[in-house]
């Protein structure tokens, strides 16, 4: 687990007097039906602070989903874009085989790879094009790599690909460069 979080999660206990799981037991007895009036309730009710209103919610939500393998969160991505599939198996195996250190967080649409921070994204981003993200600050585009300007991206820069043939050294030289700069 984050230590941040973890120390949130004691933090919560130490202050409120009351555990994570005993909180969201309380949320799920009120059955909300959105998120926010959830966060709302514990701020005006309890005079919690965000953070710890946010909190709460998100781990009462997860509690909520139904349990899906990593596998499975894979699978959903490439659903209509299974074209795309033989990339990511291609870049997952040289990317977990960078170091014992490389952590694997499959999300709703992509997978993220980190160390001490995130160093890869791996995103089937359209029926026409699969994006790699790296964090590789202050470089120039070059080549195949391009800087991201979106004020909120989760990486510093991209590359797009359109089929294994993609995956050049260039490539692969610059998931390592970034790999390196995670550590």
């Amino acid at each position: 687990m984050d230590p941040a979080v973890q120390t949130m999660i004691d933090n919560l206990k130490k202050n409120t007097g009351i555990s994570l799981e005993e909180w969201v037991a309380q949320v799920q007895k009120q059955g909300f039906a959105r998120f926010s009036e959830g966060v709302a309730w514990l701020k005006q009710e309890h005079g919690m602070g965000h953070g710890f209103a946010n909190l709460i919610m998100h781990t009462a939500k997860q509690a909520d989903a139904p349990a899906v393998s990593e596998d499975e969160q894979i699978a959903a991505q490439y659903v209509g874009k299974e074209h795309f599939r033989p990339i990511y198996d291609q870049l997952h195996k040289f990317l977990v085989g960078l170091g014992n250190d490389v952590e694997v967080a499959p999300k709703k649409a992509n997978v993220s790879y980190r160390r001490k921070k995130q160093f890869a994204l791996l995103t089937p981003a359209t029926k026409t094009r699969f994006e790699i993200g790296l964090n590789v600050k202050g470089q120039p585009d070059q080549g195949v790599l391009r800087a991201i300007t979106k004020a909120n991206a989760m990486c510093s820069h991209q590359i797009d690909l359109a089929g294994v043939e993609d995956i050049t050294p260039e490539v692969l030289d610059w998931l390592k460069k970034s790999y390196e700069l995670a550590g």
